[in-house]
């Protein structure tokens, strides 16, 4: 049976990226890897490196998505409080996307984020998920 390992994104600052994925998403680098000139860095939640992991390859074009798009990723949080939090950091670096809101169930309480490449990122609570 196939399990999902990781997700892999091109993106255009890694650096940029993965400051971003360690202050919003808590994830730690697992591997800083140097192949064929270009680096490549491995995240992953604590103590979960050997279930799933976040890869952030260089020199992508940027992520343009269009406002009908709602491709995201998704962060699970422990309360209602910890998604205002991360929305007021976001609103004060001005990539706030989606204030946080309450939605039925599945979908919980919530808010969205831009990352530095231009990607749609989801922090919710009440979610059926993590």
């Amino acid at each position: 049976m196939p399990c999902l390992t990781h997700i892999a994104l091109h993106v255009k600052d890694v650096s940029k990226c993965v400051s971003f994925y360690q202050r919003y998403g808590e994830l730690e680098i697992v591997r800083d890897r140097h192949v064929n000139g270009k680096h490549i860095i491995w995240l992953a939640e604590l103590g979960k490196a050997d279930q799933f992991i976040f890869v952030l390859l260089p020199g992508g074009p940027g992520h343009q998505q269009s406002s009908v798009d709602f491709s995201h990723l998704g962060f699970a949080l422990s309360s209602k409080h910890e998604v205002d939090k991360i929305a007021q950091m976001a609103k004060k670096e001005d990539i706030l996307l989606w204030p946080p809101r309450q939605e039925d169930f599945p979908v919980g309480y919530y808010c969205g984020v831009l990352d530095p490449d231009g990607n749609r990122v989801e922090f919710s609570f009440g979610q059926p998920l993590g």
